[in-house]
C-alpha cells in the first residue's frame, strides 16, 4: 500500500511517515514542490492533500495523478498528525 501525502509541515515529515508506518503502508511526502512534482508522485493507492498548506499549483498536480491512478483523495484542511491518522482511518474502514 502507497500514499502519498502533498502539504504539511517540513517539521511533521517524520511524523507523517511514522504514522503511515504504523498503517502499514509505504509513504512519499512532499511539503515542498519539487521541479519534476508529477513524475515523482507515481502510482499510489492514497493521495492525502494538506490543503491548509499547499499551493494550488500542487493541489491541482496531485489531484490529476491521484485520478489517473484510480488512487483514493482525500483533502484535508489540518495538516496534523490526527488528520492524517483520521483520513487513514476512514479509507481502512471503507475498504472492509
Amino acid at each position: 500500500m502507497s500514499i502519498v501525502i502533498v502539504g504539511g509541515h517540513d517539521r511533521m515529515h517524520c511524523r507523517y511517515k511514522e504514522i503511515c508506518k504504523r498503517f502499514g503502508c509505504k509513504c512519499k511526502v512532499f511539503t515542498q514542490c519539487p521541479a519534476n512534482f508529477k513524475n515523482q508522485i507515481g502510482n499510489p493507492d492514497i493521495v492525502i492533500v494538506f490543503t491548509g498548506t499547499v499551493a494550488h499549483k500542487m493541489v491541482n498536480v496531485a489531484s490529476d495523478q491521484a485520478e489517473k491512478a484510480g488512487a483514493f483523495l482525500k483533502h484535508c484542511h489540518s495538516s496534523s498528525a490526527c488528520a492524517l491518522s483520521d483520513a487513514l482511518t476512514e479509507y481502512f474502514d471503507q475498504a472492509n
